[in-house]
């Protein structure tokens, strides 16, 4: 996508291509940044000292955070417009130079937009829109009225949200504007969170005798107890004190104030997932439970996405590595030969890009009454009411001496597991223009007092992917602020707690929204040899780079035996193929999945420059490495069955995995484990070897 530059940032660019007063173009920028970082330092130091402002000076201080904001963020596109072949001389180091610059160009520009947030809430100027998302490159107003659909600031009356997105619904606003309704329903469960609250469960029916401004109300309930409550819980009802609507009732409330991530109506569903939302919406026993306790912030759910997993394989990579049919299905959709070429057809599709997860920051800490076995991020493809997409997970690291920070590892490489692949490939040919990525923090845990294990949502972020003209975003680094409770929710953050806590003074408001959960992301732009790769993939597919030469093997070894070998293209009879068969378990297998991209490995190293540029030598060497390698241990009786989050489980089956592979090397093939009498295998199956197309193949969403 072409970027437009301002007349700034062209000057930018060309005094630091020219290499003035003696620099390279790099050096001029990065000189450009040290002025700016000097100029921020100043202004926060400035609003520190005056604590409360006037609305004179306020605005003041406002227009100079926006003006330095635009300055920064110029620097920026003048950074990433720079190429190396700029320089009049060589540049040691000159990618991790100018990534760190940009680092502390992204810092910049967060520190900017978390005051602008700040300064423009009395409304002084209310010509302009600030999230809490980092921007590294210049915005149009519309661009940026788009991200405020998106992801609403942590600082903005929840009131004006519901006037920009509910304009049709009894919303929030609606319910103040009318002074006569003062008995309202809770449509979700709520524990208080200090001292004056009033915890509540879904359904009961409150009486609200003050509307504070701030979101908080005044409520009574049925037995006399007073405290006070959060607006976005409640919903207006005409019935008395004491009655409780019917369990038909109660599931209509809840439709009315669900919405998605852009802020739109949900409607009654009755697709195969919906079950799985609603029960990560309602079934909140436990975690009322663990709230109470202290355990855990309010803003945690049960995983929305981990429910979704549980319910079959319809969100699974091996479900979407599989091909798709034709609305008559008597074709495939996503697999056509191309007969000049001898191979697969490549298939452009609407989304196809990389993208890279960075950290996540200011992630609240569970109590000690729970032991976290796993933290992690689980990613698909979604349009505000449908996953569309298989849900893809990415575990994170942790160091003690700073918990509430997630690292990820870009660009696995060697023996490090393809489960903390940071680096993944994501491609749809959806054509929804509210298509984005869904983001959601989880935690595996286990209770120390019972022994109950589960899986907690830690926050949930929505990245859109596309403008409201249907242009893409850009190629760049997001911060994206977390939100509480589902998707499916809103207005919930991940711990009210901190923002409660928080003083009306400037500076005291930009420590708080330093403290709110974010999650940060890079959408990278694709070479022409990256849109090759990822042509050659199924149309809806999110996975782990490390990993993506092995998907291609299997969707080449697809094709021929689909398109190229069968006898007649009438014949639906069974197919013998071990690796059809059997490849797609490994996708929920991630460690068998990094056997065979270690041995792949290893014997790739091996071969000579001509035998890698023969596609149907390595598909055969290929053929050998999986059977040596792979295909025995998934009929092994040794391998424990694969547990998620399992600790024991994890160290017994690599030791299996680790042991095979090293007896395979030293017997030079898998033929002596499999012949051997102290090896021990599942009963015989004719699924194990035959791969059955129609019974695996997935139906075009046209034809469903």
């Amino acid at each position: 996508m072409t970027t437009v530059l301002s007349a700034q940032s062209v000057r930018l660019l060309s005094d630091a291509m020219s290499g003035r007063r003696g620099r390279s173009p790099l050096q001029g920028v990065q000189r450009r940044g040290r002025e700016l970082r000097q100029q921020v330092e100043a202004l926060l130091s400035d609003s520190k000292e005056r604590g409360a402002l006037d609305p004179a000076k306020r605005k003041y201080l406002f227009q100079r955070c926006m003006e330095l904001k635009k300055s920064v963020d110029e620097n920026t596109s003048a950074l990433q417009n720079l190429k190396k072949t700029d320089e009049p001389a060589p540049v040691g180091n000159y990618n991790q130079r100018k990534e760190e610059e940009e680092k502390q160009l992204l810092k910049l520009s967060q520190q900017l937009q978390k005051l602008a947030a700040v300064l423009s809430q009395d409304n002084v100027t209310k010509g302009y829109n600030v999230d809490g998302k980092c921007q590294n490159s210049p915005q149009t107003e519309q661009e940026n009225e788009e991200e405020e659909d998106e992801e609403s600031s942590e600082e903005e009356d929840a009131e004006e949200d519901d006037d920009d997105n509910d304009e049709e619904e009894d919303d929030d606003d609606e319910l103040e504007d009318q002074p006569t309704i003062k008995e309202y329903i809770t449509v979700g469960d709520f524990v208080a969170q200090q001292e004056g609250d009033l915890t509540f469960k879904k359904g009961e029916l409150l009486l609200i005798l003050d509307k504070k401004p701030d979101g908080w109300w005044m409520a009574k309930n049925s037995k006399g107890k007073r405290g006070l409550v959060p607006k976005t819980y409640l919903m207006a009802s005409n019935k008395g004190v004491g009655q409780e609507p019917s369990e038909e009732e109660s599931e209509e409330d809840i439709e009315v104030v669900d919405e998605t991530a852009d802020r739109t109506e949900i409607k009654k569903r009755t697709d195969s997932h919906w079950s799985a939302v609603r029960k990560a919406i309602t079934e909140n026993n436990t975690i009322d439970v663990l709230a109470t306790m202290g355990a855990i912030p309010a803003g945690f759910r049960p995983s929305t996405l981990s429910q979704l997993l549980e319910k079959g394989n319809q969100f699974q990579a091996s479900y979407f590595i599989q091909p798709e049919l034709t609305p008559s299905q008597l074709a495939f959709k996503d697999i056509v030969w191309n007969p000049e070429k001898d191979t697969i057809q490549p298939r452009p599709t609407r989304v196809s890009l990389i993208l890279t997860l960075w950290s996540c920051k200011m992630i609240p800490l569970p109590g000690v009454s729970i032991q976290v076995l796993s933290r992690h991020v689980r990613l698909c493809l979604f349009d505000g009411n449908r996953v569309l997409s298989n849900i893809h997970t990415v575990r994170a690291t942790w160091q003690p001496k700073n918990p509430k920070t997630w690292t990820f590892s870009p660009r696995v490489t060697g023996i490090l597991p393809s489960l903390l692949d940071g680096d993944c490939f994501i491609r749809s040919n959806s054509s929804s223009p509210d298509i984005g990525i869904l983001f959601e923090l989880g935690i595996t845990y286990i209770r120390n007092s019972t022994g109950e294990r589960g899986e907690l949502s830690c926050g949930w972020a929505f990245l859109k992917l596309f403008d409201s003209s249907g242009i893409p975003v850009s190629s760049k680094t997001y911060e994206l602020l977390l939100n509480g409770g589902t998707p499916y929710e809103r207005g919930i953050e991940v711990d009210p707690s901190i923002s409660r806590r928080a003083s009306s003074g400037v500076f005291h408001q930009m420590i708080t929204l330093k403290k709110q959960p974010q999650l940060l992301v890079k959408l990278r732009s694709l070479s022409t040899r990256s849109k090759g790769i990822l042509n050659l993939l199924p149309e809806t597919l999110i996975g782990s780079m490390c990993y993506i030469h092995l998907l291609i093997f299997y969707r080449q070894i697809l094709s021929d035996v689909l398109l190229k070998d069968r006898i007649s293209m009438q014949s639906a009879d069974l197919i013998s193929n071990p690796i059809l068969a059997s490849f797609p378990k490994l996708l929920e297998q991630p460690d068998l999945m990094d056997a065979l991209r270690s041995a792949w490995a290893e014997k790739e190293s091996t071969l000579k420059r001509s035998e890698k540029r023969d596609q149907e030598f390595l598909k055969s060497v290929f053929f050998l490495v999986y059977h040596d390698c792979v295909f025995p241990l998934l009929q092994s009786t040794f391998l424990p069955e694969h547990k998620w989050a399992d600790e024991e489980s994890e160290a017994s089956r690599w030791k299996v995995i680790a042991d095979f592979l090293k007896r395979n090397q030293e017997k030079d093939s898998a033929l002596y484990s499999l012949l051997s009498s102290e090896s021990v295998h599942k009963a015989f199956d004719i699924s194990e070897i035959t791969y059955d197309f129609l019974g695996q193949a997935r139906k075009s969403s046209a034809s469903v």
